[in-house]
């Protein structure tokens, strides 16, 4: 069962639901860390517990249980069972038993600072630049099969890198589909130019701008959000940095590097890695016609070129998820002939 004190569910956390066990809070609820099952069977796992006075949390289980039921993919986090019942004080209880991602979110591998102002410390974790790629394809695969795979398009409405988990082969898991929505794919055609009374939907920064204007819900919304975290994992600068303001934001600090001066915004991991990716391109190959960080430095403005194409404001402008797919496997193969998780 989920905790001990839980009636009709079917998990439970070892030591009940206590602060030791929380792994993350999100906008609905609690994530805590349990096991289910005895003996050698044991499992461990992420059990999210909605905070049923907070506003909206039962129309997001809902929406959750909708969108997971009917979906599978190795890019999209898999629901294990749903919970529903009374707590031992009487009160209405709901929760979501998910499989554990050991490697955290993207979040705190980009940004350990967060761990560190909540007490958290731990050995500097690193993203390589092949690592970096592989999530991005990872992403945009389950984006793709969301938005294509079904004669109702799903919208996340939320991607960003808290949500996107990472398990013990770092292969990114899309989570949260707390605020998804099923949308018609006339409707998702059409969409952009119809106003909505549902109001902005998503994280600041990575919420599209045209639902700032009251634009309905669309699978280009998604884009956009992906547009953003991209640019982030390749960055490192959050889209609400305190460097940006109303005059210059994530997208146009990006677009404006391409111009000259790439290396200027990447993310100083990646440069220090170049002169080894590069003397492993040379070994495959014997020879190359690149030399120092050249390699590295092309294939990062592509990637941003990617970027910037789906955080355009105008969402008929914005790449769609598949060619995204393409054409990062394309500048992942120029990089390194072989896939590895490195």
């Amino acid at each position: 069962m989920c905790a001990p004190t839980r009636r009709n569910s079917g998990a439970h956390t070892a030591d009940g639901f206590s602060e030791a066990r929380l792994i993350g809070i999100g906008a609905f609820g609690s994530v805590y860390k349990g096991i289910i099952g005895e003996g050698e069977d044991q499992k461990i796992i992420a059990v999210k517990v909605l905070n049923m006075m907070r506003r909206g949390a039962i129309k997001s289980f809902m929406a959750e249980c909708e969108a997971l039921k009917n979906i599978r993919h190795r890019n999209l986090l898999k629901v294990l069972t749903a919970c529903s019942g009374i707590d031992s004080n009487g009160n209405d209880f709901k929760a979501l038993v998910y499989e554990f991602m050991v490697n955290d979110n993207l979040e705190n591998w980009l940004h350990p600072t967060h761990l560190e102002e909540n007490g958290v410390t731990e050995t500097k974790r690193n993203l390589s630049l092949l690592l970096r790629l592989n999530i991005v394809i990872d992403i945009a695969c389950s984006l793709d099969y969301l938005h294509h795979q079904f004669e109702c398009p799903i919208v996340h409405c939320d991607l960003k890198p808290s949500n996107i988990l990472l398990d013990e082969q770092m292969v990114a898991h899309v989570s949260d589909f707390g605020l998804a929505r099923f949308i018609p794919r006339r409707i998702d055609e059409l969409c952009t130019n119809q106003s909505s009374s549902m109001g902005v939907r998503g994280s600041t920064g990575y919420v599209a701008p045209e639902y700032g204007l009251g634009s309905e819900v669309s699978t280009w919304g998604d884009v956009y959000s992906y547009g953003i975290v991209l640019l982030e994992l390749f960055t490192a600068k959050r889209p609400t940095d305190e460097m940006f303001d109303e005059n210059l934001n994530l997208h146009n600090y990006v677009k404006k590097a391409l111009l000259g001066g790439v290396e200027e915004i990447v993310d100083p991991i990646l440069l220090e890695e170049g002169q080894a990716v590069e003397q492993r391109v040379k070994t495959h190959f014997r020879a190359s016609s690149s030399s120092g960080n050249g390699r590295v430095i092309e294939c990062l403005i592509s990637v941003f070129q990617v970027g910037l194409a789906c955080s355009n404001e105008q969402p008929k402008e914005r790449m769609d998820i598949c060619d995204v797919v393409v054409e990062l496997s394309s500048i992942r193969n120029k990089l390194v002939p072989r896939r590895g998780r490195t």
